[in-house]
């Protein structure tokens, strides 16, 4: 990938004009994965499907047509070097992203592309800001961890309801399941994702409360008043690098937590041809500074579903911007929030910000 400023490494910056459509999926025999392969096709996107196992990637992807796939794995660099050859960026859906993202964010650099994942993780997320953003720069990259649900949506959110505020005192985030079937991507993450959850408190990053406190929140309909815990997420570690805030903190509904903690619980099921689960959520950040408040809300269905438009809306901005910052970035930090939430509505979110 080529760029028009002479020394884009020196200037921070790089141009994305005229560049491929050609997008390299990590992770493309998973359940999300699916979703953003779909949504890269509906944008005119031609994604490479990339797997460490060619059978799950032939098996996920027949009757799809002739789309490309290519073996890697994270142990072997050489293989994530070929899978990314052409590419103008990755999108890392194979997590744990503990395993992964370092791995694939070093390809990335190494090939000259943008690099985009979902984690849900603290850990990687924060890794990824203090390890990657200097070489991000210097190749000239956009590195977004956490564009999904888990973490982008709370941050956008976030950043829509701060407004024209340049500094609030707590940012608080509540997400309502009605269920959740999880994946074995997030089975296999909740039993990798042993570190200590963190919250942003008094300015700093802290240790979550044991136990994690509880408290009633009162969500929009269709939830109403919910009994919420503490469940600290990758927004916790996108929200504190780029806002000025005193505390950050998240909230989970006690209902899906019952349904990911229950062995018998089984994945997703689709409910109707889209592949989406009957599954609805509701996002209720709150934004506060002295007496007054200031409320973003998303709601919709299918929390894996939701995924895919979030990080291909986020990277068709990187790549289509005639210029572009280069470094780790959060959500909120790269895009224009509320903007960035309008282009998802109504298909995908139903979006209220007060």
């Amino acid at each position: 990938m080529t760029s028009t400023h002479q020394n884009p490494a020196a200037a921070g910056l790089r141009s994305t004009a005229k560049q491929p459509r050609t997008i390299a999926v990590f992770g493309a025999g998973g359940h999300t994965a699916r979703f953003v392969v779909e949504e890269l096709l509906k944008r005119g996107w031609m994604p490479i499907l990339s797997g460490r196992d060619a059978t799950t990637l032939n098996a996920r992807w027949a009757g799809y047509g002739k789309l490309e796939t290519r073996v890697a794995s994270v142990e072997d660099p050489a293989s994530l070097d070929r899978a990314l050859a052409g590419a103008v960026a990755v999108i890392n859906c194979a997590g744990p992203f503990l395993d992964t993202a370092a791995p694939v964010i070093e390809a990335a650099l190494r090939a000259g592309i943008h690099y985009l994942d979902l984690a849900a993780e603290q850990t990687p997320v924060l890794a990824t800001f203090e390890h990657f953003a200097e070489p991000a720069r210097a190749a000239g990259v956009v590195v977004v961890p956490a564009m999904a649900f888990y973490g982008g949506l709370a941050d956008l959110l976030a950043t829509a309801a701060m407004g024209d505020w340049t500094s609030a005192d707590d940012v608080r985030i509540a997400i309502a399941l009605d269920s959740w079937r999880p994946t074995r991507g997030t089975r296999l993450t909740g039993q990798r994702n042993t570190f200590q959850r963190m919250v942003y408190a008094n300015h700093r990053l802290m240790p979550l409360a044991d136990p994690p406190p509880t408290l009633a929140w009162q969500f929009p309909a269709p939830f109403g008043t919910q009994e919420v815990v503490a469940v600290p997420l990758s927004e916790i570690i996108t929200i504190s690098r780029h806002l000025r805030t005193a505390e950050v903190h998240s909230y989970m509904n006690l209902e899906p937590l019952k349904d990911l903690r229950d062995p018998a619980t089984g994945p997703p099921t689709a409910a109707d041809e889209s592949g989406r689960s009957a599954q609805v959520f509701v996002a209720d950040v709150v934004v506060r500074k002295g007496d007054e408040e200031r409320r973003a809300v998303a709601r919709g269905r299918d929390i894996y579903a939701v995924t895919a438009p979030l990080v291909v809306e986020a990277v068709t901005r990187i790549v289509d911007a005639p210029v572009i910052a280069a470094g780790v970035m959060a959500p909120g930090e790269l895009f224009d929030a509320r903007d960035f939430l309008a282009s998802l509505s109504p298909d995908h979110l139903a979006v209220d910000i007060s």
